[in-house]
């Protein structure tokens, strides 16, 4: 300990903040040399539903005159004062705060959690991540987060325009992650328009009404959507630069589909309605996709099987999982195949390498588009059918 001790000050602070706070707080008791030490650790995590560390630290920590680059807060229940919540966030924010994270759920909270205006107007801030029931984001008019790259929601909003109005002052903004449900009762249209987002991630419950989407993201990269809505009401715009895409949708896979065209790597999930070939524009391709992860879940999935590889001529890797407890899929249509087997999909001929179905229940629908695929795919090399 005694050749620990003489090292520097900074060197010492850099070796202790790469352990929790409660570890960097009992540090303290070492010596007088490290007593003051967890002090200068530029982070902050502290899980308050633990009193005796709480008390300590917001008793002591406000006495030093260093910067808080990262705060990590996390809140259950009665276990700490809402003035506190408050103090420690203007706190960080007048202290070059860069990563702000809030955990917090309170159940029996009479009022809602506010942030002041000096969060919405932090320079320094790149990370921003807030979570919990009785948080409630009241963005103002001059809100401006010119550093802010990481967001964040699974928040309840003031007002309607809240949400877009936030997102119309991150200029350099680059992952996006949004969750609504019943207590998001204000937001009636989902509105992200960001040219610099890369990531975005939307989660939708079933409890939320029609909330509309507009959605304009010409950088991304990748896309992730859940929706359990039976009503889906969207306009999202092409993404040119899209490589991955996660869709897992209740109904209407088709308006999302059309937006997605330039996707490498595509993983869907899709409930209760098939594919309606009819409702495509004549002509869409998916030029790049290379791999395609496919939970089965509906009836007729096959024919989305099929439609995708009539549409994607490079594609490489086939993934399908049943995703049903049921011993057999309600309605089937043996004669499809009879009629499929005339226009065979170029990539099954040309491109199709690895094939996987985890699941296999030997279904008539399954033996039969197993059956067409061994037939007719001439350059697959590895493939794997389990049950």
């Amino acid at each position: 300990m005694d050749r620990i001790s003489g090292l520097p000050d900074e060197l010492l602070v850099k070796i202790i903040s790469f352990v929790p706070t409660n570890v960097a707080v009992s540090t303290s008791i070492l010596s007088k040399r490290w007593q003051s030490l967890w002090k200068w650790v530029p982070k902050l995590e502290c899980d308050c539903s633990e009193p005796a560390l709480w008390d300590f630290v917001r008793k002591n920590l406000p006495l030093r005159a260093r910067i808080i680059e990262i705060l990590y807060l996390k809140f259950r229940y009665e276990s700490f004062q809402p003035d506190d919540f408050i103090f420690w966030v203007e706190f960080a924010v007048s202290h070059c705060l860069r990563e702000l994270c809030i955990d917090y759920y309170d159940y029996y909270a009479q009022t809602d959690l506010l942030f002041s205006r000096n969060l919405y107007t932090c320079k320094s801030l790149v990370t921003l991540k807030l979570e919990g029931l009785g948080i409630l984001v009241d963005v103002p008019r001059d809100v401006c987060l010119p550093s802010l790259k990481t967001l964040q929601l699974r928040v309840a909003y003031s007002k309607e325009d809240s949400l877009r109005l936030l997102l119309s002052y991150c200029p350099v903004l680059e992952d996006l992650v949004i969750e609504l449900n019943d207590e998001n009762n204000n937001v009636k249209a989902l509105v992200v328009i960001v040219p610099t987002l890369q990531r975005l991630s939307l989660k939708i419950a079933s409890s939320c009404s029609d909330e509309r989407y507009l959605i304009v993201t010409p950088s991304l990269k990748y896309f992730k959507v859940e929706d359990d809505r039976d009503i889906f009401n969207a306009l999202i715009e092409n993404m040119p630069e899209l490589e991955e895409a996660d869709i897992y949708v209740t109904q209407h896979i088709e308006t999302l589909l059309e937006s997605v065209t330039s996707v490498k790597r595509l993983t869907l999930r899709q409930l209760y309605n098939t594919i309606d070939e009819s409702k495509y524009r004549a002509g869409i391709v998916f030029n790049q996709l290379e791999q395609v992860k496919l939970s089965i879940c509906n009836d007729y999935w096959s024919k989305l099987v099929i439609w995708l590889l009539k549409n994607s001529p490079k594609l490489r890797v086939l993934n399908l999982y049943v995703d049903s407890d049921d011993e057999r899929y309600e309605e089937y249509e043996p004669d499809y195949w009879k009629n499929i087997r005339r226009s065979v999909p170029k990539s099954l001929k040309s491109s199709l390498v690895t094939l996987e179905f985890a699941g296999y229940k030997a279904r008539p629908e399954e033996r039969d588009f197993l059956s067409f695929i061994f037939k007719n795919a001439r350059r697959l090399k590895t493939s794997s059918i389990s049950h």
